[in-house]
């Protein structure tokens, strides 16, 4: 890999953005003169070679993918996670990965919040008991009022501190579990706890942790163990966060009352998962970032993170820089990398 772009025009590459509609971001990079190519249409080797900038969705890029773009110097993601990167690999080749960090904390804290009011005032069971005929449902537990209950939020970044901002009005208290978050920062109101401590005050969970090795199954069975019986449930962040086995046991159980999930460990799941035809689970389908606006600027973001760095040799939101920076790259004129 060398330092300088290849002869002929610089080209970004875009794999699938499912739910996405990228012509903003292939306005915004054709207008400064870097050609756009969809993975899609199968471009040629020549064409590859002139890839600086790598565009990617949710799936998955490494070194079977970054050998084929021997010019690449950015990778784009077109969300706030990077999951999708193998970042040991992008380190090793001394690459640029950026990211969208706020493109819809909004839309993902309101989402975690309906979800969780829809769990506490048993929405769902309310409704599906009407459409059986069940009007006047005395066997019910009735449903419960979020002031008397404790809100724990798992991941106290910009989605979870403004969920805590918007709940606190409503519930009686909000606690906070994030070990990465600095003391600075930490939204006002929200006592900071121990996970386990979190757990075993809470009556209704929201996790908005990352997908790490660390957080892997973050919610598993010893874990569900320290809720307080009827908990409810919410994730919006990632499915890798919950042990769906275990939370599916705590649900027979009744030890979790009612769960409410935006994402799950496969998506789309197969008709037949257990989760799917739960009557106590609210499903989402990954759509808790959607909204007009926000998915205007998560195709805008990425592009201009390339600008950023075509510009000034740093993309705006960079979540790993090269130890060597590349020097700003000198203008030029005129497959699938997913494992």
């Amino acid at each position: 890999m060398t330092d300088r772009t290849p002869p002929g025009r610089p080209a970004a590459l875009y794999l699938d953005l499912e739910g996405l509609d990228p012509r903003p971001g292939f306005d915004l990079l054709r207008r400064r003169g870097i050609e756009v190519v969809q993975d899609a249409d199968g471009p040629d080797d020549a064409t590859l070679q002139r890839v600086v900038s790598l565009m990617v969705g949710y799936q998955h890029v490494g070194a079977s993918c970054f050998e084929r773009l021997p010019a690449l110097k950015l990778v784009a993601t077109h969300s706030a996670g990077t999951d999708m990167v193998d970042v040991v690999e992008a380190r090793r080749r001394e690459l640029w990965v950026a990211n969208v960090p706020a493109a819809a904390t909004e839309e993902v804290a309101v989402h975690a919040l309906s979800m969780l009011l829809a769990l506490v005032r048993d929405l769902p069971g309310l409704d599906a008991g009407v459409r059986a005929g069940r009007w006047n449902d005395d066997d019910r537990e009735p449903p419960r009022l979020p002031a008397d209950l404790t809100l724990g939020i798992v991941g106290v970044g910009q989605i979870g501190a403004r969920l805590a901002e918007l709940a606190a009005p409503l519930f009686g208290s909000v606690v906070g579990h994030d070990p990465q978050a600095p003391q600075e920062r930490w939204p006002a109101g929200v006592e900071r706890l121990t996970l386990t401590d979190l757990l075993s005050r809470s009556n209704c969970i929201s996790l908005h942790a990352p997908a790490t090795p660390a957080t892997s199954r973050l919610l598993g069975r010893d874990s569900l163990a320290r809720l307080p019986r009827g908990t409810v449930v919410v994730n919006v962040a990632r499915g890798s966060l919950v042990d769906e086995a275990a939370l599916l046991a705590a649900l027979e159980s009744g030890q979790v009352a009612a769960a409410a999930l935006d994402v799950l460990n496969d998506e789309p799941p197969p008709t037949d998962h257990p989760l799917v035809s739960h009557p106590r689970v609210l499903l989402t389908p990954h759509a808790a970032y959607l909204s007009p606006s926000s998915l205007h600027r998560y195709v805008e973001i990425p592009a201009r993170n390339v600008l950023a760095w075509w510009d000034r040799g740093r993309p705006l939101h960079p979540v790993l820089a090269p130890s060597q920076q590349h020097p700003q790259p000198e203008r030029s004129e005129g497959s699938d990398c997913g494992e």
